[in-house]
Order: structure tokens, then C-alpha cells, then sequence
């Protein structure tokens, strides 16, 4: 089981960094930094954490093929394995399709977009000309005044059947937002599909859980912290999901109205044990330590400690390096 961590940079970079810094003492070997336009910019956050790191391996946690160009993308994410000295991995997904409205974007194609821009970051990325009609992007000619210096690994992130089977065929790994063994059981099929149409094994793939973790000595105070990520899980979680986990619809939509109402704490006073079991990793370290060893029977090759972290997050990657990381190698 390899370990990663998601960083949010709606901090300061100093503070962010510190964190980063903080998790590869710990044992962590992934850093993964999510890419939103209303936080700090994603790749100014990655070159700062690589210029105070030395192992972890650095990526977009995810990004998505319509807020930028590919090429851009591309050109972004060959810089950062440039300063880190080759420890670029990049992440991308079909984004949100309700940020994208605000800004006006259209989620077009989502399935197409991202395999189109797969296609022409990973032709840049191995020092090629780009060409491409596609159904989304048209790119005639693109290429690098540099040389990379390596195949970056391409994470793609994705949910249901099609994406699932498009990240295993075209990615060397796939995130996975969650947290129960679950959801991994209906995954893997569909990812070994994926990796059967590319002629490749499974083992060729990293299987990255993405989840909603919260470790405390307290564990009662370590779920109660995770249940204000989890209401959010559960109002954007299609009925399928959430009966597949056994949670009411109306339970959900009572959350998802009370969201929308801006009453915060109704929303994250409505979400139940079965909640948080379903869609967060939380409580103390030997509950964590059993959920991420029931993630890896399931077929998890990579655990990815999300928000909230913890109570506190520095206790909480103490509690990581000294409790955690240790039963697993």
C-alpha cells in the first residue's frame, strides 16, 4: 500500500508547504493538490512544495481538460517535474460541472475531453508534435522549445462505469473519491476492463482510493470532524450510490436542501453514523488501520488521506507516521 495526501491550497502557500513538509517526514510518498480557480493556483502551489521537499511525488489532485488548454496544461505540469526533479505525477478529471457554469464553460463531452486531452498532454510530455481533430480539442502542430526528461505518470479521476474503464485503458492509475470497500467491489471490474482493452494487467494500474479522512485520539471528536465533508458527499451523491450504501434518498435531499439554504447546521447535524461509514475514513488510528486494510483486500494499491485529515492536522499526521504507517510496511 503506497500513501498519499490531498492538499487543499485555500491556505497560505507557507502554511501549505509546511504541511507538505510535515507529511513527507511522516512516511507519505504522494502529495496531491486539488485545482480550484477560487484557491491559490495549483501548479504555484506544487513548484513551492517541491522546492522544500525531496521525495514526494507531486500532483494535480485533480485538474480538469477545460479550464485550460491541454497544451498549457501540459507545458505546467512538465515544469513542475522540472523543479522537483522528476517527481511529477498529474491528475486529471471531467471537473465540476457546476464551477464550470460559473464561469461559464460548458462541460462538454466530458468522457471525449478528457481522453482527448490525455492524448495530446501525454504526445507533449514524451517530446512530440501534437496533431488532433477531435470532438473537443484541435490541435495542429503543437509543440515543446524543451525536452522532458521523462513519461510523466497520468492519473485520471473518475466514478462511473465508462470513466472507469477509460482511466484504466489510458492512465497509469485512477482516483477514486472513496471510502468503502464498496464502491471498490463495483470499480474493479470495470477497471480491469479498462486494462484488458489496453492489453495490460491490473497490477499495471495504481488503484488510488481518494477518501475523507480524519484520524484523532478522540475518536468520537475524529468523526464529528469528518461529518461537514461527508454532508457534501451525500447531497452530491446520486440515488444509486446512496442506495447501494443504505441511506434514505430523503435523508440526503434534507441535507442538500439545508446546504442550499446556506443552514450549515442542519446539514451537518443530519448526517448519521451509517454517513459517515459509508463515506469517510475517521476515528481513531486502529479504526483507520482496519478500513484502509479492508481498502486494500478490495484492491486498493494507494490510500489517499483527504480532507479533513483530523481534528488537528499536525496531530493527525503524528498519529499517521507513528500509528498508521507502521502496519503497512
Amino acid at each position: 500500500m503506497k500513501f498519499g495526501i490531498e492538499l487543499l491550497p485555500a491556505t497560505k502557500i507557507e502554511k501549505l508547504v509546511g504541511t507538505a513538509v510535515d507529511a513527507e517526514q511522516r512516511g507519505f510518498e504522494f502529495c496531491w493538490v486539488t485545482d480550484h480557480y477560487n484557491n491559490r493556483n495549483v501548479y504555484v502551489s506544487l513548484g513551492a512544495i517541491a522546492a522544500q521537499t525531496s521525495k514526494l511525488l507531486l500532483g494535480t489532485g485533480v485538474t480538469n481538460p477545460y479550464t485550460s488548454n491541454p497544451c498549457w496544461t501540459a507545458a505546467a505540469i512538465a515544469s513542475i517535474d522540472e523543479v522537483s526533479d522528476g517527481r511529477a505525477v498529474f491528475g486529471i478529471g471531467a471537473g465540476d460541472k457546476a464551477t464550470l457554469a460559473q464561469l461559464g464553460i460548458p462541460w462538454t463531452k466530458p468522457l471525449t475531453a478528457v481522453k482527448e486531452a490525455v492524448q495530446i498532454i501525454r504526445t507533449l510530455l514524451n517530446n512530440e508534435k501534437s496533431k488532433l481533430k477531435g470532438q473537443v480539442f484541435e490541435i495542429s502542430g503543437a509543440k515543446f522549445n524543451f525536452k522532458t526528461k521523462r513519461s510523466i505518470p497520468i492519473y485520471i479521476g473518475a466514478q462511473g462505469p465508462k470513466m472507469l474503464k477509460t482511466a484504466a485503458q489510458y492512465g497509469e492509475g485512477v482516483l477514486i473519491n472513496a471510502s468503502s470497500p464498496k464502491d471498490f467491489d463495483v470499480a474493479l471490474p470495470n477497471i480491469k476492463e479498462g486494462c484488458e482493452a489496453a492489453g495490460k494487467s491490473l497490477s499495471d494500474v495504481d488503484v488510488v482510493g481518494y477518501t475523507c479522512f480524519s484520524v484523532d485520539d478522540d475518536a468520537a471528536a475524529a468523526r464529528k470532524e469528518a461529518s461537514s465533508v461527508v454532508a457534501f458527499i451525500v447531497a452530491g451523491s446520486p440515488p444509486p450510490v446512496l442506495e447501494h450504501h443504505g441511506i434514505a434518498v430523503s435523508d440526503a435531499d434534507k441535507i442538500k436542501d439545508a446546504i442550499a439554504k446556506g443552514d450549515f447546521g442542519t446539514a451537518f447535524g443530519s448526517v448519521t453514523e451509517d454517513m459517515i461509514n459509508a463515506f469517510a475514513v475517521a476515528g481513531k488510528a486502529d479504526d483507520c488501520i482496519d478500513r484502509i486494510k479492508a481498502l486494500e483486500k478490495a484492491g486498493v494499491t494507494q490510500f489517499v488521506v483527504g480532507s479533513p485529515i483530523g481534528v488537528k492536522k499536525k496531530r493527525a499526521l503524528e498519529i499517521f507516521g507513528e500509528s498508521i504507517k507502521p502496519k503497512f510496511g
